[in-house]
């Protein structure tokens, strides 16, 4: 977008850093995001006054309250979380293994809702993460399903990038696996974007054949072999689809 306001935008850039840490002092805010000190002390009093940051008795900073307030409205108006979550929570006891549910933000997919496995070793993804769309089964089911040309435009601007071992960055096999996800509904993942890990994704759709969502069960790779995939494929598929059907979505709406 152009004609950003600078300020807000390097507002923005202050409280990201709280994404990744706790508490900061005003010296690591400089450190980190290289504003200013009399910039950073400036919007941080303003911050600080509306409720987005808190200030304790040893001048750290944490994300105020207000944050709080703001996420269980998100959360609250996020009708795909309340309507999947009852059929992410029978497809996480039935195979034992964790349940993610992602969305799509502009060129990037998030976690919004996720169900721990109940294995002693498991799969950790915290609400909130973000990943690619060309990489992991849960992204690359919803580029999969996106308008040819949505999807084409995006594989023409990305340089994809590897985050684990078996993260596909060519282009041209990327093609072809969407095109594999659209006729067979899923999508399987090997170590995309962590080592030695597994997920299986199919996508969810709303009342006018959009995609919306994608559905995945995830964990390490040593439990997702081959003889066990057939049922796991079923089963994701069907309950990506229960969750469609309570959006609106029928047969006979455009996809």
């Amino acid at each position: 977008m152009i004609n950003k306001n600078k300020t807000v935008v390097k507002s923005l850039d202050l409280l990201n850093l709280f994404l990744t840490n706790e508490e900061l002092s005003l010296n690591e805010m400089v450190q980190l995001s290289g504003i200013p000190k009399t910039s950073i002390h400036r919007m941080i009093g303003s911050l600080e006054e509306m409720g987005f940051l808190h200030k304790d008795a040893e001048g750290k900073y944490s994300l105020g309250l207000l944050f709080l307030q703001f996420g269980q409205l998100v959360a609250e108006r996020l009708d795909i979380r309340q309507v999947a979550r009852p059929v992410m929570q029978a497809l996480r006891d039935e195979f034992e293994e964790a349940v993610n549910l992602v969305i799509k933000d502009r060129n990037e997919c998030i976690y919004i809702e996720k169900l721990e496995s109940t294995h002693p070793v498991r799969l950790y993804t915290k609400i909130g993460r973000r990943a690619p769309l060309y990489a992991g089964a849960c992204a690359r089911i919803i580029l999969s399903f996106l308008p040819e040309q949505e999807r084409e435009q995006y594989l023409q601007t990305i340089n994809p990038v590897p985050f684990a071992l078996g993260t596909v960055t060519d282009k041209q096999k990327l093609r072809q696996m969407l095109e594999e996800s659209r006729i067979n509904g899923y999508s399987i993942s090997h170590s995309e974007l962590e080592d030695h890990t597994a997920s299986l994704a199919a996508p969810i759709f709303d009342y006018s054949g959009k995609v919306v969502g994608g559905l995945s069960i995830a964990g390490p790779d040593i439990r997702f072999q081959e003889d066990r995939l057939p049922e796991l494929i079923e089963r994701v598929k069907s309950s990506a689809t229960d969750i469609s059907r309570k959006l609106g979505w029928t047969d006979k709406a455009l996809v």
